[in-house]
C-alpha cells in the first residue's frame, strides 16, 4: 500500500473512488454493529471490514448524475458572501460555482476517468455550467455569458509534477464536491475522537449499500453523526450525509441518484472553447495568505477595522482536537463591535451585518457576538478576536474563557 500511496492520494483529490489512507484502526473505537433494518439484507460487516472494502476499491470509471442539499441556516446577508455571481449568475470562475454549493440544493452530471479526467455539469435552471479536466487542462464554462475559464497544469498531472502553483491544477485541487471525495475526506480526518459504527443498510441510487456511521465521541459538536453509504459491491461512497445536533434536515446531503461504473467515453472530457466566448486564464485563485477566510468581509462598507483589513494582521491557533477544534484568530482589528454599534455614521451594510449576528454573549474574555449557522459557528470578540469552529455557542464562550 505504501508504494502506491502518493498515487492514489492523487486520484482521490480528484474525485475519483481510490483508496481511503490515513484511517488507523488501531486509533478509532471500531463499534460492530450489524443493523440491516428497513434496507437490503445484506452479509454483515464490522465497520473495520467495510473501510477496508472502500480501501481496495480499485473503481476510477464512472458516470451519472448527483445531487447536493444543504442547509446551514445561514442569514440572508452570509448567503451573499459565499462567493461571486453564483451558478446561475453568468461568471465561469470555478470557485463561483464550489462556493454557492454551500447553499441550497443543486445538481449535475458527473463522469470520471482515472486521475486525469473529470467532467462535472451543473443543472441549476435553463442555463448550464461545466467543469471538466482532461489531462494538462481544466476548463469552465458558462452558457449564459458564454465565458470560459482556463488553467494549465505546465509539468501535467501524469507525472506528478506540477507548475508553478503545487503539484497539482490548483482549481482541479478544490473540486471536493462529489460523494467519494468527502468521504474519502471525512474518513482521512478521523481519528480518536471519533465512533465509527456499522449502521441500517440502503438503496442509493438503485444500489445496494451499507451505512459507516461516525460520531464525535465528547460533547460540543454541532455535528450528531456523519453517514456514508458505501456500494455493497464494489466499495465506492455513494452517499454523504451530516447529521446535525439540532436534529432535522441533514446539513449536507450529497448523493448520486444515478450512477454507472463503465467506462465513459473518451469525447465526454473534450472541450473546446465556443466561438465568441471570452476565455479568462485562472491559476491565481483562493484567499491570500492570512486571509483566514475573513477578507469577504472587507467587501462590506465600515468593516475593514473589524477585520483587520484585506489579509488579515494577525495569527490563527487551533484550540482542541477533532469534532471539537477551534480555530482562534487573532485579526489585528483596529476597532470592535462596540464602536460600530455606537458609530451613528456607519454604513448601512455594516449595521446590517451587526443585525444578521447572533446573540450577545459575555464572560471572562469580556464581551461579543456570536455568528450562528447549524454548523460551524463563530464568536466575534470586542477587542478583535475570532473563535470558529463546528461546535456550539457554549463550547466558543469556554474556548474564549480559557484563552483570553
Amino acid at each position: 500500500m505504501a508504494a502506491n500511496a502518493k498515487t492514489s492520494r492523487k486520484a482521490a483529490r480528484y474525485a475519483v473512488p481510490v483508496a481511503v489512507f490515513g484511517v488507523a484502526a488501531g486509533a478509532i473505537a471500531m463499534v460492530p454493529a450489524f443493523a440491516n433494518t428497513g434496507g437490503p439484507d445484506l452479509p454483515s460487516v464490522t465497520a473495520q471490514q467495510l473501510i477496508e472494502k472502500v480501501a481496495a476499491s480499485e473503481v476510477q470509471q464512472l458516470s451519472g448524475s448527483a445531487r447536493i442539499s444543504t442547509d446551514l441556516g445561514l442569514p440572508k446577508l452570509a448567503t451573499g458572501l459565499l462567493g461571486g455571481s453564483g451558478i446561475a449568475g453568468g461568471s465561469a470562475d470555478p470557485e463561483d460555482k464550489i462556493a454557492q454549493l454551500a447553499n441550497g440544493t443543486h445538481t449535475f452530471r458527473v463522469a470520471a476517468d482515472g486521475p486525469d479526467r473529470q467532467k462535472l455539469t451543473f443543472l441549476d435552471g435553463k442555463d448550464e455550467y461545466s467543469l471538466i479536466h482532461n489531462g494538462d487542462d481544466v476548463w469552465g464554462y458558462d452558457s449564459k455569458s458564454n465565458e470560459v475559464f482556463h488553467e494549465k497544469n505546465a509539468g501535467g498531472a501524469k507525472d506528478g509534477k506540477g507548475g508553478k502553483g503545487g503539484d497539482e491544477h490548483k482549481t482541479a485541487d478544490r473540486l471536493a464536491t462529489s460523494p467519494q471525495e468527502m468521504a474519502q475526506e471525512v474518513l482521512k480526518a478521523a481519528g480518536p475522537t471519533t465512533e465509527i459504527s456499522v449502521g441500517d443498510t440502503a438503496q442509493v441510487a438503485g444500489r445496494d449499500a451499507y451505512q459507516l456511521v461516525l460520531k464525535p465521541k465528547a460533547s460540543g459538536s454541532t455535528v450528531s453523526s456523519v453517514k456514508i453509504a458505501v456500494d455493497a459491491k464494489n466499495g465506492v461512497p455513494l452517499r454523504v450525509q451530516l447529521l446535525s445536533t439540532e436534529g432535522g434536515k441533514p446539513i449536507v446531503d450529497a448523493g448520486f441518484t444515478k450512477v454507472d461504473f463503465a467506462k465513459p467515453a473518451a469525447d465526454s472530457f473534450a472541450f473546446t472553447p465556443p466561438k465568441g466566448a471570452k476565455v479568462n486564464e485562472g491559476g491565481a485563485g483562493g484567499h491570500g495568505k492570512g486571509d483566514h477566510g475573513l477578507g469577504a468581509l472587507d467587501s462590506i462598507p465600515g468593516l475593514s477595522g473589524l477585520t483587520g483589513g484585506a489579509g488579515g494582521k494577525g495569527e490563527t491557533k487551533v484550540l482542541g482536537e477533532g469534532w471539537a477544534s477551534i480555530a482562534r484568530i487573532e485579526t489585528g482589528a483596529q476597532k470592535n463591535l462596540k464602536d460600530l454599534e455606537n458609530d451613528k455614521d456607519a454604513p448601512k451594510e455594516a449595521k446590517q451585518f451587526l443585525d444578521a449576528l447572533g446573540d450577545k454573549v459575555s464572560g471572562k474574555f469580556g464581551e461579543g457576538r456570536v455568528f450562528k449557522t447549524r454548523l460551524v459557528n463563530a464568536l466575534i470578540t470586542d477587542d478583535g478576536k475570532v473563535y470558529v469552529g463546528a461546535v456550539t455557542k457554549d463550547a466558543l464562550v469556554k474556548a474564549a474563557d480559557a484563552n483570553k
